[in-house]
Order: C-alpha cells, then sequence, then structure tokens
C-alpha cells in the first residue's frame, strides 16, 4: 500500500502554520492564519467566547441544529490546540532585561545564554537569552526567567503584552521528510484539522458529512480552551451520537516512532480511551493506511480527548510522533544545545499526510459506530462453530 503524500499547496499552508509565534493565550496569529486560510476555502466557522475557533458552523444556531439532529450517524469532533509551551512578559527589570512568567513545559538543563524570540502583539519579533531562571516547583520547566534582549526591547509599557519562546536557527526548516521547527505540537494538529475542513468543504463534494472542528486555547496549560468549550453545555442536548478526535502531535515512544506513520492513540497519562470507538478508528486506519500506522498508548502527557472523556463524551486519538518534545533535547539533532537542553521540535511528513488520510477516512459515512464489534463477534462466532463439536464430545 503505498504511503499518502502532502501535496505542495498542502505542504505550504504547514509549513506557514508552523512558523507562527504562539504561546498559550497567545494563539492570536494561528489563529489569524487559521481563519484567513478557512475564508478563502469559504469554510463555515466562527469564534466562542474564549476565543476557540469552532470550524465546519457559521454560528451557534447552526451549530446547536447540526448536533441536535436526529441521527444515528456521529458528529466527528475534532480538537487540536493552538498553543505551544512558552512564556509571557511580567516587567521590565531594565532597558534590555525582560522578566516573564513560563507557561507549560520546558527543558530544565542548558537554559542560561538559550537563545528565546519574544513578540509583541502585533507580532514584531526581536531576539533574546535567557539570563537567569527559576525552576518550577515540580522540577518539569521554568517557572519565572529573566531575558536579556538584544536587540531594540519594546517600549517598557508593552512588557506583559510580550510573549516568546526557544528561538532556533529559523521558525521551521525542512531537511527531507522532516519538518523542525520551534513549535510542532500542536501546530501539525491545527493544520491537520484546517486542511481536514477545506476537504469537507470542497466545492465538488454534493454534500458536507456531519463535521466540527475545534481549535482551542491554552491546552498546554490545563485544556483551558477545551473546558471553556465543555462548560457552555452547547453539546448537551445533542440528538446523536459525538466522536470526539483529538489530533495531537505526542511524544515518540517505543511503538510511536517518527517516520512510522500516525499512531491511533489508544489513551494517554490520564487514561484508556473509548474502546467500541477506538476500535472503529483502528479499522479504519488499518484499512486506509495498512502498515503505516502505529497503534500505542501515548502516556508520555496528555491530551484533550481526556478532557472531553471527562465531560462525558467519546473519544478517541490520533497522533503524529513528535521528536524533542517541548523543545527538549530527547533525540538531538541540528541547533539542540545538547542533552535535557533547548531543541527544535520535528515531525516527518509522511507521518503528517497519513493523519490527514486518516481523518478523510474516519469522516466517510456508514462506519460501524452503534456496533463497532460487529465483525470481531462474527469471527468469534465462526470459531465457535468450528469447535463446537468438539465442546459437545
Amino acid at each position: 500500500m503505498p504511503r499518502p503524500r502532502l501535496s505542495g499547496k498542502q505542504r505550504a499552508l504547514l509549513l506557514e502554520i508552523v512558523s507562527q509565534p504562539t504561546a498559550p493565550f497567545r494563539e492570536h496569529r494561528v489563529a489569524a492564519v487559521a481563519t484567513r486560510t478557512l475564508e478563502e476555502a469559504r469554510v463555515p466557522f466562527f469564534e466562542d467566547p474564549a476565543g476557540n475557533i469552532v470550524v465546519g458552523v457559521p454560528s451557534r444556531p447552526a451549530y446547536a441544529r447540526l448536533v441536535r439532529e436526529k441521527s444515528r450517524e456521529p458528529v466527528r469532533f475534532f480538537m487540536a490546540h493552538m498553543d505551544h509551551p512558552g512564556f509571557h512578559g511580567l516587567s521590565w527589570i531594565a532597558a534590555d532585561r525582560l522578566k516573564v512568567k513560563w507557561h507549560g513545559a520546558s527543558p530544565v538543563a542548558r537554559l542560561i545564554g538559550a537563545p528565546v524570540w519574544i513578540a509583541a502583539v502585533d507580532g514584531n519579533e526581536v531576539g533574546g537569552r535567557i539570563a537567569a531562571v527559576k525552576p518550577a516547583r515540580s522540577g518539569r520547566g521554568i517557572d519565572t526567567a529573566e531575558i536579556s534582549v538584544d536587540s531594540e526591547p519594546f517600549p517598557r509599557r508593552d512588557a506583559k503584552t510580550a510573549f516568546g519562546g526557544f528561538r532556533f536557527k529559523s521558525p521551521v526548516w525542512t531537511i527531507g521528510n522532516r519538518v523542525y521547527a520551534r513549535a510542532a505540537d500542536d501546530l501539525i494538529g491545527v493544520f491537520t484539522l484546517v486542511w481536514t475542513a477545506i476537504d469537507v468543504f470542497s466545492p465538488r463534494k454534493r454534500s458536507s458529512p456531519p463535521f466540527v472542528g475545534l481549535l482551542t486555547r491554552a491546552e498546554e496549560v490545563g485544556f483551558i480552551g477545551a473546558i471553556a468549550h465543555f462548560e457552555r453545555g452547547w453539546l448537551a442536548r445533542a440528538g446523536r451520537p459525538i466522536v470526539c478526535v483529538s489530533l495531537e502531535t505526542s511524544r515518540a515512544l517505543p511503538g510511536a516512532e517518527i517516520g512510522r506513520g500516525p499512531v491511533v492513540r489508544l489513551g494517554d497519562r490520564q487514561t484508556v480511551f473509548n474502546p467500541g470507538e477506538t476500535a472503529v478508528l483502528s479499522t479504519v486506519a488499518e484499512k486506509t493506511l495498512g502498515k503505516n500506522h502505529q497503534r500505542r498508548i501515548m502516556d508520555a502527557g496528555t491530551c484533550e480527548a481526556a478532557a472531553a472523556l471527562a465531560f462525558g463524551f467519546s473519544a478517541v486519538g490520533i497522533s503524529v510522533p513528535l521528536g524533542n518534545y517541548h523543545n527538549q533535547s530527547i533525540e538531538g539533532g541540528p541547533d539542540s544545545r545538547g542533552p535535557g537542553g533547548p531543541a527544535p521540535e520535528f515531525v516527518d511528513l509522511r507521518d503528517v499526510a497519513g493523519e490527514l488520510a486518516l481523518c478523510a477516512a474516519l469522516l466517510k459515512p456508514g462506519l460501524p459506530w452503534a456496533d463497532p464489534w460487529r465483525a470481531l463477534r462474527n469471527r468469534l462466532r465462526k470459531r465457535f462453530a468450528a469447535c463446537r463439536p468438539l465442546l459437545d464430545g
């Protein structure tokens, strides 16, 4: 079975999205590219009160109509987050020294002197380096830091609007099939969701499947955008099943290796996912990708599927294996500062193409959502019938 490949247009959009500056609660540049792309493709969307982007419906009333429609065909509710671990400015200690608060995980070694980028709300970026660090109590990242600004600093009044993260030789670059970036998690998922929506609403298609996408904010600090959306209760009176599909860029692990295909995520560090719906996803992956997909509990972190489960929804997960998770030099490679220090994240373009193909296949009508175990049950019954004489004897 040949492996899917990204087209030129798909690759260009992926690189544009991944090049955007982002941090928890500072996702506006990613959202701007996503919404501009959706508008150009005439894909409906709207913004919820928390700033999440709801894709596939033009308004809250249209959203309600779709989920309350009586049908056995479930709404596929794709989720991806627009943020990546990073910092917010707190105050100017001196004209060229900015104190910052870190949000999300980070490397904990080789930090002093590490290059960072700093962006203003308008998107202008300057460079800097970490001059001092206070570790988080958990020991898994940075609490606060002081940044020595390399170039002309922002006006002092703009300290709290500044945000940033680790800087490498470029925001994004490619080597062969690999994409290296300051932030792949979860901008790869954002790309996948946006392109899936473009495909769903393609003019060549006579009708659209029951699809909703949710581009969320502040996932890296505890699924804040997803929680805000679920808490509004907009999905509470659904007249049809809802299957949440988490699209993540997750740390590579044994059995979930970079370049060997997207991963049917059986669970995360918090919990396993719905077995019936995961069985459907796994069957679709086998038919669509054959050996070019993987299956594993991705327990190096948690994802929005766990949040969906906590709010009473069925949930499954698809992951693209990620190198140097949260900019920690686990796998090393170009522009790494050494073991445990800052390093660019990276993914394989073939894994991303496989995820796109899997999302498209998951939207096909007539999948066995209502009875996911029918095929297995039939095989078991045939086995039982063959052995019945021995049992009776």
